[in-house]
């Protein structure tokens, strides 16, 4: 297959993207519980979220590092996931004019890096990661998370069996590109190409 070197690839349905972070239990318990982000979850700081389940992995260790034991499935209105596209600016400069400035005031950004496989190898494409800042966190608690799900322990179940060498397709969320028009393509540094 033929992967385009940035593109979204997410499981998503007519109403929603699923992203994932990963947490401490003392701030994912009590999201799981309400449903949302809630105290401990601190607003000011800048929160990042990915689309790709193996990238999650290979930034959370398989949910073995230290303060990201607990991996969660946050579903997104698409609503609320173009509004953060639009208002984002890339992370590195992009040569375009501006950047700078549209850096500074944007409280959105994007970063690509590397996908990565079951066993962490890097991918010949990119995965975005999504860094929420300033307006777009209480937008992100209050009005775009529709739900949130552990999934701590199919993340293990995945682990255990990645470590035995077995099949983990199954295991896998069934992810596929995200549709977005030219202009968010052009916003996000996305490929325009299939």
């Amino acid at each position: 297959m033929n992967v385009p070197y940035r593109q979204i690839r997410a499981t998503y349905t007519e109403r929603s993207i699923t992203v994932y972070q990963a947490y401490h239990a003392a701030i994912a318990a009590p999201a799981v519980a309400a449903r949302r982000f809630v105290p401990p979850f601190k607003r000011e700081r800048m929160t990042w979220i990915k689309p790709s389940f193996l990238w999650m992995m290979y930034r959370c260790g398989y949910a073995t590092k230290p303060g990201q034991e607990r991996v969660l499935a946050i579903e997104l209105s698409r609503e609320g996931f173009a509004w953060a596209l639009a208002h984002s600016c890339l992370s590195h400069d992009d040569r375009r004019p501006g950047w700078a400035e549209r850096l500074h005031r944007s409280p959105v950004r994007i970063q690509w890096d590397p996908e990565r496989g079951v066993r962490h190898e890097a991918l010949p494409h990119r995965s975005i990661q999504i860094g929420l800042s300033g307006e777009a966190v209480p937008r992100y608690v209050e009005d775009w998370t529709l739900g949130i799900t552990d999934v701590t322990d199919r993340v293990r179940e995945l682990h255990t069996a990645v470590r035995r060498q077995a099949d983990v397709s199954a295991l896998l969320p069934a992810e596929r590109p995200y549709p977005l028009d030219g202009e968010l393509l052009e916003t996000i540094g996305a490929s325009a190409h299939e």
